[in-house]
């Protein structure tokens, strides 16, 4: 997961919410200049100014305009593009599979940390600190095939609910991130995620909720063994690290997997901080957008004492660098798809 080691942790409007959209259109460009390209956000600086960029580095011949091939636009997964309280979803996956996993395994009952998720002892799981998470996480995601784990990941993604909204995890997914991203896959970008999670345990269903497809997913990720198994080949999960995405690790993550510095990137929280440094340089037009949980009401109000997403230094240093920060509460009409997220809080 995100920030906790190394939990290995719509379009728009003019096509189905989840479709991908992979070639540029100019006409569908024209529509969404009649058409509000970003209906779930409220009139404001931080609309106008993605706005903005956006016409700015797609118009030829203007001073500003980027080339297709260097439209690259990065986003963090966790808190920017879905919920991550009151924890992320993948150590939830994490606790769930320990649960699903103990029949097999008796001598995790007087065992730590497993013995804590077991007797459910959130004092005693937070105790044992990243090595537990370690242990946690090597118990439940190594020791099988690639296709093994993703068939896993679906088919608890298909049944897992939030304890707070009631739906699906995938449910969870922001409508005006969803918006964004439709809009500037419409506009020629080539979106990436690039987050702390799992890389693994997120490629199985980010195309359809979002549109990116799997080999556009960089996240942390584990060592992989080739073997022949029964005459097939197979990827086996060994328990290593092999990648962090986190914090310094993202830029060196868009480098190793992308090779373009992106002009557009979108974080929440200070693990997005070097991400957001790294694309801000380099010339032209450069575009830094951090989500700000700011509505406890739809969703929660978190930022500088979070021990989930914490927003502090990346906070001040969008002030003094000019990011656009997204005000859930105030520029956000829409937080989630479903009913519960529709209302608007705008003051």
């Amino acid at each position: 997961m995100k920030r906790i080691l190394p939990i290995v942790w719509i379009t728009a409007q003019l096509v189905l919410p989840g479709t991908p959209l992979r070639l540029y259109d100019v006409s569908l460009s024209r529509a969404q200049e009649v058409r509000d390209p970003l209906p779930s956000w409220n009139e404001g600086a931080a609309k106008r100014a993605v706005i903005d960029f956006a016409h700015r580095v797609t118009k030829e011949g203007g001073a500003d305009f980027v080339p297709f091939a260097e439209r690259i636009a990065v986003f963090d997964n966790d808190g920017t593009l879905w919920s991550e309280q009151p924890v992320y979803a993948q150590f939830v996956f994490a606790l769930d599979r320990i649960k699903a996993l103990a029949s097999e395994h008796p001598e995790w009952k007087e065992k730590q940390p497993f013995k804590a998720v077991l007797e459910g002892d959130t004092k005693a799981l937070i105790a044992g600190g990243e090595p537990a998470i370690a242990q946690l996480v090597t118990a439940t995601h190594a020791g099988m095939t690639t296709e093994e784990f993703k068939g896993i990941v679906k088919k608890w993604l298909a049944a897992a609910i939030h304890p707070r909204f009631k739906r699906l995890y995938t449910d969870l997914a922001y409508q005006p991130m969803r918006e964004l991203l439709a809009y500037l896959q419409a506009h020629g970008f080539k979106t990436y995620i690039v987050s702390g999670g799992g890389v693994e345990f997120m490629r199985p269903w980010t195309e359809q909720v979002y549109g990116i497809p799997p080999e556009q997913v960089i996240g942390s990720s584990g060592k992989l063994n080739y073997e022949m198994r029964d005459g097939e080949p197979i990827l086996f999960k060994l328990p290593e690290v092999d990648f962090v995405d986190d914090k310094a690790g993202k830029p060196a993550g868009i480098q190793k997997f992308i090779g373009r510095r992106p002009i557009f990137a979108a974080g929440n929280s200070d693990g997005d901080l070097e991400m957001l440094q790294w694309t801000a340089p380099g010339g032209g037009s450069r575009f830094g957008l951090i989500v700000h949980h700011t509505d406890a009401v739809r969703e929660w109000a978190y930022d500088r004492k979070s021990l989930v997403g914490r927003l502090d230094a990346a906070l001040d240093e969008a002030e003094k660098r000019g990011w656009t920060v997204v005000d859930m509460k105030r520029d956000w009409k829409t937080v989630f798809p479903f009913s519960g997220g529709k209302t608007s809080n705008r003051e």
